[in-house]
């Protein structure tokens, strides 16, 4: 068991992805993603094994949920800033995502 103090260090926000391609130096097929995070964050990049359910253009403007407080990692040429988060499955992962649209940078409690 974790505390609540320990979850509420986890920096989860909602934003917008705003350009995906396929990232060509990945081990596993993903796509490298740019997130809009709003003005007080910004836009921060991730590389996200998600191939399976989502094509490029069906993930632009999709609002997902993301941990922006890790510390970056680096996948192929992509220094990953924030991690995805998503649900496996047996034919890929989900991602978590709104069922309204809200401005992004929003927190996730």
């Amino acid at each position: 068991m974790i505390k609540l103090e320990d979850f509420e260090k986890i920096d989860m926000r909602v934003g917008t992805i705003i350009s995906a391609s396929i990232n060509k130096g990945a081990r596993h097929k993903a796509y490298k993603l740019e997130i809009d995070f709003g003005k007080e964050i910004g836009i921060k990049k991730s590389s996200a094994q998600i191939t399976e359910y989502y094509r490029e253009e069906d993930l632009i403007n999709k609002q997902v949920i993301a941990v922006i407080n890790f510390e970056p990692i680096k996948i192929s040429e992509v220094k990953s800033e924030v991690r995805i988060l998503g649900v496996a499955s047996p034919g890929g992962v989900i991602l978590l995502s709104t069922d309204n649209h809200v401005e992004n940078g929003k927190r996730v409690y």
